[in-house]
């Protein structure tokens, strides 16, 4: 790896859980380094502490022992304000479950997170929803409600969301756990859109054909980093999508 900083750096990261009167060790000192413009995996069955790790980089918890720097910061000893100062300016978060409000559109759906920062000013803040909903190819559907959008859609409603404050991180936590295979590989092509742009991915997921898509992978396994590889024949998401027929598609072959 080139000598540069690194965009994010564990050292020796543990994290410990009282359970009863036993002591339940999820990390046991894990380190590796990130930099920027990668897009790297986190794979790990239930128990490995992907869950917990996952945590600590989105700055929602902070480790029993060891450092964390994000982007040149050590964000392991800071309040829980100091802390969400952090996930709001330097970390875009896209979940599973999607997490966007029912009642809202896609563009306030996007403008919600810049809402938290007074530094932006509301021409701004709809200026920046715009142009990460068109990054996604959605500047068609800025005024549709989430029940108006595909599943595939809404996952692209919450990659701009997670672009819109322009952070230094995407953290991406089972993004296509609740997508079939073919709009899966869509909502991967993006991400590899956007990592060709230079943006520095973490993605979180359990599946190994997903992890095909980034260039490293970090392996957990009982609280500590079991292997770290990189990816020499990474496979284009974009491709694969083209690739692979639609459920309806494979319905319709099921018929014929």
């Amino acid at each position: 790896m080139p000598n540069r900083q690194a965009m994010l750096s564990v050292c020796n990261l543990q994290r410990h859980f009282p359970m009863g009167e036993e002591i339940v060790h999820a990390l046991r000192g894990v380190s590796f380094d990130i930099f920027p413009g990668e897009f790297v995996t986190i794979m790990g069955t239930s128990g490995s502490g992907k869950t917990t790790m996952l945590n600590i980089l989105g700055c929602m918890d902070k480790p029993s022992v060891g450092e964390y720097i994000l982007d040149g910061e050590h964000v392991e000893s800071l309040s829980k304000n100091e802390l969400a100062k952090i996930r709001n300016r330097k970390i875009g978060f896209v979940f599973q479950s999607y997490n966007l409000l029912a009642r809202t559109t896609a563009i306030e759906n996007v403008e919600l997170p810049l809402l938290y920062n007074p530094t932006i000013s509301p021409k701004e803040r709809k200026e920046r929803a715009m142009e990460a909903l068109s990054l996604v190819g959605l500047s068609n559907r800025m005024s549709h409600f989430p029940n108006q959008l595909s599943g595939g859609q809404q996952q692209r409603v919450a990659i701009a969301r997670a672009l819109a404050g322009d952070p230094c991180l995407i953290l991406a936590d089972e993004a296509t756990g609740n997508l079939d295979t073919k709009t899966s590989y869509e909502i991967m092509s993006i991400f590899q859109e956007l990592n060709a742009k230079g943006k520095t991915i973490v993605f979180v997921t359990h599946e190994p054909d997903i992890a095909t898509f980034s260039s490293r992978t970090l392996l957990l396994r009982d609280g500590l980093l079991q292997k770290d590889s990189y990816n020499t024949n990474i496979q284009n998401a974009r491709l694969a999508f083209e690739n692979t027929p639609s459920i309806e598609e494979k319905h319709l072959e099921a018929l014929l």
